[in-house]
This record gives structure tokens, sequence and C-alpha cells, in this order.
């Protein structure tokens, strides 16, 4: 049995007459770029996040650089995210003109810690209340935004972060590029909240692997700001509002309407898709119950409802555990092994090796299991037993070496 890490190519095959009909539409009324196909996914996708608006842009990179240029981030300005991402997210700071200041995350769930959000905020920032701007003491920038990263298909603990976020005056822009359809819980408003309807804006990314996945690039933005869903329109294309009137230098970043309608199509599904992706999350931790002294599942914390883009769990021996499920033709991944601040991209910005532990300790054990909504219980059986078979092994190994 082969098992690969996920499978883009069921879903295509089961949805293939709906999404050549999307081909046929735009061939038949040459409608390519923008237009009735992209709006109406973007009503769609509003909707389904709990959004006012979406804004379709051509990738999740756009998505999130647009969004802090909406949201008014000026060149100079601190923006905080953590090191354990993509390096989009710290691309579209840097590219936005701003900098990028890390705060480590937490170790259980490995998206942002709120209290180390606070201890950075304390320690290294003050508050100028005339003003209402949070400095920076050693750079005396304005400290204008959070980027809180759902990771994972798990969202980041909300509350605290907008309770710093409004005490502060700082503009939160969820990098919500894995989290399509995860949801938070928000004791303010009593109610579940889909990621995308947290903060001022939230960048979602449809690359093929995700959960919306399009057949190609896209990504889209999400807010509740009318005016900044204008503004978002304009920076996509040009900076224009009506065709060859430019307010402002804008950027090519529009969707296309064949990609835009297969996002569409593949909507429909998301909801049936990630409850799949659950069910089967769930049932990789009953089947890894009896070996936490090996291997460190994934938590579910009481503030989130997860949709598992990836599957992702810790052990001592990443490499050679890769090894022996490659050998046995199950395919892995590693989501992410390098802390951006230790990246050569990134050597400039001074920091060493310890300057964030939790992410530094996490990037060592991390290793992505195989999960896509179409895995079945055989596979899933396969994976399980070959991986258990190598820790157990290795644990029998090592039990005999302490012994003796």
């Amino acid at each position: 049995m082969k098992v690969p890490f996920l499978d883009l190519v069921t879903p295509h095959k089961q949805l293939e007459e709906e999404l050549l009909d999307v081909v046929r539409k735009a061939l038949s009324t040459a409608g390519f770029i923008g237009g009735p196909m992209v709006e109406e996914f973007e009503r769609e996708f509003a909707r389904f996040c709990g959004a006012k608006y979406c804004v379709g842009v051509n990738s999740g990179t756009d998505a999130l650089r647009f969004a802090l240029l909406a949201a008014g981030i000026e060149p100079g300005d601190i923006v905080i995210t953590v090191p354990h991402t993509f390096i989009a997210t710290t691309e579209a700071i840097s590219q936005a003109g701003a900098r990028i200041a890390f705060v480590d995350i937490h170790e259980k769930t490995y998206t942002l810690d709120p209290e180390k959000l606070r201890e950075y905020i304390e320690n290294n920032c003050e508050f100028d209340s005339n003003s209402g701007k949070l400095i920076e003491r050693k750079s005396r920038q304005r400290v204008a935004a959070v980027i809180p990263v759902h990771l994972y298909g798990q969202t980041v603990h909300m509350d605290p972060i907008l309770e710093l976020a409004a005490t502060y005056n700082l503009t939160v822009i969820e990098d919500a590029c894995q989290a399509h359809g995860a949801e938070c819980f928000s004791k303010k408003e009593n109610t579940w909240k889909k990621a995308g309807s947290l903060g001022k804006a939230a960048a979602f990314s449809f690359y093929p692997g995700k959960n919306l996945g399009a057949c190609g690039e896209g990504g889209a933005i999400t807010t509740g700001d009318e005016a900044m869903a204008e503004r978002l329109k304009m920076i996509r294309d040009h900076g224009q509002a009506k065709k060859y009137y430019h307010d402002f230098e804008g950027y090519n970043g529009r969707l296309d309407s064949i990609q835009a309608g297969w996002l569409s199509v593949k909507l429909n599904h998301l909801a049936t898709w990630n409850e799949a992706r659950r069910q089967l999350a769930h049932r990789y931790n009953r089947l890894f119950a009896d070996a936490k002294d090996v291997i460190v599942t994934p938590i579910e914390p009481e503030w989130s409802k997860g949709v598992y883009h990836l599957y992702v769990v810790r052990v001592s021996d990443r490499e050679s555990l890769q090894a022996a499920l490659a050998q046995a033709g199950i395919a892995t991944g590693v989501h992410y092994p390098i802390p951006l601040y230790l990246q050569k991209a990134y050597a400039h910005l001074g920091y060493r090796r310890g300057a964030f532990p939790v992410t530094e300790r996490v990037a060592a054990e991390i290793v992505s299991l195989p999960m896509f909504p179409q895995m079945e219980p055989a596979q899933q059986n396969f994976v399980v037993e070959k991986a258990l078979a190598f820790l157990e092994s290795r644990q029998t190994i090592a039990d005999h070496v302490v012994g003796h």
C-alpha cells in the first residue's frame, strides 16, 4: 500500500463536470479576469466566513500584503507575528514597507502565545496616550499591527490578543491561509466565530493543497470594513476604481474568473471535507492514544474548532521516522523545519539561535502525516501501524541501552 501526503486527483475527478462547466462559461463569455464569477465567489466566501466583504486576489501572499497596505500600515511601522509560519507571512510585512517583530509560540498549540505578546509589549514598548500610539523603545518606531497565524487549521486564541490590540490600538490582521472554516469561540460575543471574521481583516490562500484550493494560484481578503474593501479592490487593480483613472500606484493582483468559478464549485463541499478532516484527526488521536510517551498528537483547545489542514505530530527522531515511513510507501512533510529568524533571508534582523526557544523545540520535532478528506481507514491504519512499529522499536532500543 502507498499513502500519499494529500490527494488532489480524486476530488477533481469527482467534480470534473462542474469544473469543466466553469471553463465553458468563461470561454463562451470571454470573461477571464474579474466579472460576475469573481463577484459571486466573493459574496459566497464572505458569507461562509461570517464577514461582510471579500475581495479576491491572486495569492495568499498578496492577500496579506494588500490587507496591511489597506489598513494603513506605513513604511517603518512594526508588525508583530510568529517565527513559526511560512515565509509569506513575513514577506507581506517587509514588502508593505514595515518591520518584522517576532513573538514566540505556545508549546501546545504552535500558534502565537498571547502571554508572550503581552510580555513583548510591556518589556519593549511604551504607550503614548497623547498620540494613541504604541512605540518600541529601542527604535522609536510605531508598533502598528499584529498578525496572528491560524496554523495547521487551528485558530489562535483570539480573545486575549484582541483585548491587547484594543488596549494599545493595534490593527489585527488574521493570517487565515490554512484555516478555511476553522472556528474560534469569542467570550465577548458568546458565540463561535469563523476565521476571517475576527480581526480588522483576514488573508486566505487558495493554493491547490489548501482545504479550499484553486486549480492554480488564488487568494482573498475578508473584512467587515466597507472602506477597506473598496481600497483593497483598487490596490489589486493598479490603484483604479474606474478604468484608466488611478488614485494611487497599486498592483496587478486580481483573481482569475475561472479560478473563482472553480472555488465556488468547491466551496459547496468545503464543510463536508472539513468534517472529514476532523474525523480523521480524531481517529488518528485514538489510534495513537497508547503511545503518548513516543509521539505527541495535536490538541484542540476548548476555544478552537480546527479543520486540520495538516495533521502535525512531534517525535524525537523525525528524520528517521520519515525515512521509515517513506520506505513503507508513506509520504510525510515538515511544516516548518527552520524558524524564520534563522533563515538566510532574515540574517539581517540579527536574531540568534535561542531567541525563541519554543519555536526551536517545535521546529526540530514536528512531522506532518498524510491528511486529506478522501483518506480511507485502511490507509490511515497503515500509517499508524508503520509509525508505531518504528517508534516502539526505537523506544525498545533506548530502554535496552538505559538498562545496561
